[in-house]
């Protein structure tokens, strides 16, 4: 056994085989609610939605690639001509420089395309390792979870994992699940945590997982 399994609560294998139909069952065509119409859409929008809500990113976005509507047009522009754009997104200003130097990049790197490439989404300015999960999955097919405070919250109050670092959580879940199912996993938390398991007050009476859920967490 790793020591990384070891770490994980008792029986979050017999409850992983239980959450997963669940989830099926709420959600069985659960994707990304970023809109998006090709990988430099879904890279930009997703550098957005760090600490902002998917509707507020889709809301700025049609006005953002209107302007800018590849790499190679965005990588004209300073962070000033993107403000405007993208002002009613939290940390605006920070995002801006972010997409101003990640478009130079994709130019200068990539010829202007989104690379298929882990390592070189996350060098990208405003990209991390979620952002690459998140391009990567859903623009190319990848197989990954993308942990964000959704998908950290639900895996510890399901006791999939006592972990708080997102890398260690994407760890623990990608031992419990089938490698097929990550994607879907990731966007499937995320709809559940959205919905029904919200972080202050969970509404226990009406999910379906409410007879195993240990609740960890929950008053």
């Amino acid at each position: 056994m790793t020591k990384q399994a070891a770490q994980r609560p008792r029986g979050a294998q017999v409850r992983a085989a239980q959450v997963l139909p669940a989830l099926h069952t709420l959600y069985p065509d659960a994707k990304t609610e970023l809109a998006f119409r090709n990988p430099f859409e879904l890279l930009v929008a997703t550098v957005l939605s760090a600490q902002a809500t998917d509707v507020s990113v889709n809301a700025a976005t049609p006005a953002l690639f209107a302007a800018y509507p590849d790499a190679h047009a965005m990588s004209l522009a300073q962070p000033e001509d993107l403000e405007p754009l993208i002002r009613r997104i939290g940390l605006y200003r920070g995002k801006a420089k972010n997409l101003a130097a990640l478009a130079r990049l994709l130019v200068e790197r990539h010829g202007g395309e989104v690379p298929n490439d882990f390592d070189a989404v996350v060098a990208l300015p405003g990209a991390g390792r979620k952002t690459a999960n998140v391009v990567l999955s859903n623009a190319y097919g990848y197989p990954a979870i993308a942990v964000d405070t959704h998908v950290g919250r639900l895996s510890r109050r399901l006791a999939l994992s006592v972990q708080t670092n997102p890398d260690k959580v994407e760890a623990d879940l990608q031992t419990l699940f089938p490698r097929d199912r990550w994607v879907f996993l990731h966007h499937a938390l995320i709809l559940h945590g959205r919905r029904v398991c919200m972080a202050r007050r969970p509404l226990c009476g009406a999910c379906v997982m409410n007879t195993f859920c240990p609740k960890v967490g929950v008053e």
